[in-house]
């Protein structure tokens, strides 16, 4: 009886060490000596109980299931994406200087630590501080910086960083998937990851009186998120998170900036620290933007000139204050934004035709497009 019992208990210890060993394993051919097996089983008992080999496994072994695209894009992207603090200084309401904070979100673009977020996330900043996915944080340098696009690059002294791969944004499509990836609310919640969809193309925002062609999602963005990733399932950033339509009724709307835009912008700040862009040299009024300065504009067509810079293109070719602006290149204008978006879209350089109406008498006039002068901080 006694034998049969210590048989019974034999066959039991090594059935549950049969048992624990196919929980750790994939099964397996083994044409290894018995001996050997042996070995195994007690070496793989052993490492169960530490838990960063268990976890080490499980992760190798994860159900492909849940090893979904985006799980991928937080792997591959996440890494990349940095916080960013802006430390500045303002004035109380007795005008006293105190330091304020903000932070908001970067994307890493090149391992020698070259950085882009959006021209706010940095504006006005006495300090950088970039925070990475790994815990450390560095001081950051102001490369240059875009305010029509919003775009600025900032640069920290660091070798080898995590980055991320640009996509093209032409080839975005309505309804895939977007991913974006930043710091809501601040680096308590660094390296969020929501998820969306790419809900519209080529959406325009006026922002100071200029359009900005934006990628619209669903995907949450809430503030600190603003410099951060859009990703589309290839693990390929197509967009830097920008605007929210802040509004208590409306949810579900965000703004990120095409990466192309990006990029071209990315290569001149990199390249002169601004972007070079031609102007025309007039400060100009549509009956809403008169408005919003207590004047009251009494014109049916065209755009009211209000000053001119005698040095500027326009100055040059001869326009005076008071002429209205009826086309440029036969393409008629009847807002400031449709004056700005039409130049903007030239190089330094080209000439075109601008039809103005004096005093009752329409003329045209060439004027050459120089470059904008650089505002100094």
């Amino acid at each position: 009886m006694k034998n049969k019992i210590k048989k019974l208990i034999c066959a039991a210890t090594l059935t549950a060490m049969l048992t624990f060993s196919g929980c750790s394993h994939v099964a397996e051919e083994d044409n290894s000596p018995s001996e050997e097996k042996s070995a195994q089983v007690a070496e793989t008992s052993v490492a169960a109980a530490d838990t960063s080999a268990v976890s080490k496994v499980s992760a190798a072994k994860i159900a492909d299931t849940r090893n979904t695209p985006i799980v991928q894009v937080a792997k591959t992207v996440g890494p990349a994406v940095v916080g960013i603090t802006n430390k500045a200084v303002a004035r109380d309401f007795f005008n006293r200087q105190v330091e304020t904070e903000g932070v908001g979100s970067g994307v890493i673009f090149r391992s020698d630590g070259y950085i882009v977020t959006n021209n706010h996330v940095i504006a006005g900043a006495k300090e950088l501080i970039v925070s990475l996915s790994d815990g450390n944080t560095i001081n950051g340098e102001l490369v240059g910086a875009d305010e029509m696009t919003d775009i600025a690059v900032v640069k920290v002294d660091a070798k080898d960083l995590p980055t991320a791969k640009f996509g093209n944004s032409d080839d975005v499509m309505v309804g895939e998937t977007a991913v974006a990836i930043g710091n809501p609310m601040g680096l308590e919640f660094q390296g969020s990851v929501t998820v969306g969809v790419i809900s519209a193309l080529n959406r325009t925002l006026e922002l100071n009186d200029r359009r900005v062609n934006l990628l619209q999602t669903d995907a949450a963005i809430s503030p600190g998120n603003s410099g951060g990733a859009l990703c589309n399932t290839d693990c390929e950033v197509i967009g830097i998170n920008s605007a929210k339509l802040a509004r208590s009724d409306v949810e579900g709307m965000a703004f990120a900036i095409p990466i192309n835009t990006v990029q071209s912008v990315i290569d001149e700040l990199m390249e002169k620290g601004y972007v070079a862009r031609p102007y025309l040299g007039v400060t100009i009024f549509d009956k809403p933007t008169a408005a919003r300065y207590g004047y009251q504009l009494n014109i049916d067509k065209g755009v009211y000139v209000f000053q001119v810079a005698l040095d500027a293109p326009a100055g040059r070719a001869g326009l005076q204050r008071g002429d209205v602006i009826l086309s440029i290149d036969d393409k008629e204008v009847n807002s400031v934004s449709e004056i700005r978006n039409d130049i903007a879209a030239r190089k330094v350089g080209d000439k075109v035709k601008v039809k103005y109406d004096r005093d009752g008498v329409a003329n045209t006039v060439e004027v050459v497009l120089q470059e904008m002068p650089q505002t100094s901080n």
